[in-house]
């Protein structure tokens, strides 16, 4: 069959004029205020990629995939959403403002040394040291709350790095107060081992399970006899027990387990704020933690707070056996008012025992 010129040049206009109003239908709309502005564009390719990578947090803190929603304002909404509705404060990574050192208006970090005894050993007289940080503004003339900030099984008094200007602790603090987020408080964090070879990090580790005994009967006194606390310190003896709501204790792996076990489970009529870290895999369980207790009737519990790396081999277990089902187990703790169990993703590191720390810090003595 032969075509003519005339016929074959319309034939090709055809399908192009059809295949160009299928294109045009299908494509999406362009952004007139993007086109030609590299500035746009790349703001745009990164909020793409940060769409991509949305999850969300369940009721435990683990990661699941959600459909992001294709409103820009049901989206950055949903953003919004705290991950655990009543601690709005509590974040799954830590803002990069807060981790920028000041240059004016910072705290400051003194090593202390105080006299306690060798509790593992015979109870002889040894004397042990700590670092303490200072708000800034420290004044003698105010009151302060205290944390009692605790190291892991290898570390020591240093291990939280809280030595000197370059503290990521104290650049957090420093940064915390600045903004007006929290109230001033002084962080004390001492040697976990209570025995004449605390020095020593590959001693008997059972020092660690009667530092209780040098909390309430050295540290504690010495702390308030030294700086402007809430307790009324008398060298001839005072009730520990009236300034408890003024006292913390947190810490990292081993120093998790002492918050657990002695903070929680033996000192609960001298503090009220606990902050477990990835808790060590000797910590007490959930039965027990409620169990210990009832040994202290009329004692309330300020706040609870729990958090683990869901990729810890180490502690992973441990922290969950803590705290799972606790609140079942109790009526000194409920998940709306005084607990709280995050997992992130994360290992056995200070990427999760700094998080932890941001968080508590915001959490205790409000």
């Amino acid at each position: 069959m032969r075509i003519s010129l005339r016929s074959f040049s319309i034939m090709i206009l055809s399908v192009f004029l059809i295949s160009f109003l299928i294109a045009c239908s299908s494509s999406k709309p362009v952004d007139s205020h993007s086109v030609g502005d590299p500035a746009a564009n790349n703001a745009a390719a990164e909020n793409n990629t940060a769409s991509e990578n949305v999850a969300a947090v369940d009721s435990e803190g683990e990661n699941a995939s959600v459909n992001t929603p294709s409103d820009p304002k049901q989206q950055e909404s949903e953003q919004q959403q705290p991950l655990f509705a009543a601690f709005p404060s509590i974040v799954d990574a830590i803002p990069s403002e807060y981790l920028v050192p000041r240059t004016d208006q910072g705290g400051t970090i003194e090593r202390i040394s105080y006299q306690t005894k060798d509790y593992f050993g015979d109870e002889s007289e040894i004397t042990k040291h700590a670092y303490v940080y200072l708000p800034y503004g420290y004044d003698e003339s105010k009151q302060y709350n205290v944390l009692y900030l605790m190291h892991g099984i290898g570390g020591h008094e240093g291990e939280w790095g809280m030595t000197n200007n370059a503290s990521k602790v104290k650049i957090m603090m420093d940064n915390l107060i600045y903004k007006g987020e929290i109230e001033p408080f002084i962080i004390v964090t001492p040697n976990g081992r209570s025995s004449a070879q605390f020095a020593n990090t590959s001693s008997d580790y059972h020092a660690f399970y009667v530092f209780g005994k040098e909390l309430r009967n050295d540290l504690i006194p010495y702390i308030e006899s030294r700086y402007s606390t809430y307790g009324e310190y008398d060298e001839n003896g005072y009730d520990l027990t009236k300034a408890r709501d003024h006292r913390a204790m947190a810490g990292l792996s081993m120093g998790g387990m002492q918050t657990i076990n002695i903070g929680l489970g033996e000192n609960l009529d001298i503090l009220s704020y606990f902050g477990a870290f990835s808790a060590a895999p000797t910590t007490n369980n959930a039965s027990r933690i409620a169990s210990l207790l009832n040994d202290f009737p009329g004692y309330d519990i300020h706040m609870f707070y729990n958090i683990c790396g869901t990729e810890d081999g180490i502690a992973i277990s441990s922290a969950s056996a803590a705290v799972n089902n606790l609140t079942n187990l109790t009526d000194r703790l409920s998940e709306d008012k005084n607990f709280i169990w995050q997992k992130v993703k994360g290992g056995h590191d200070f990427n999760v025992w700094y998080l932890g720390f941001f968080n508590f810090a915001r959490l205790v003595f409000q």
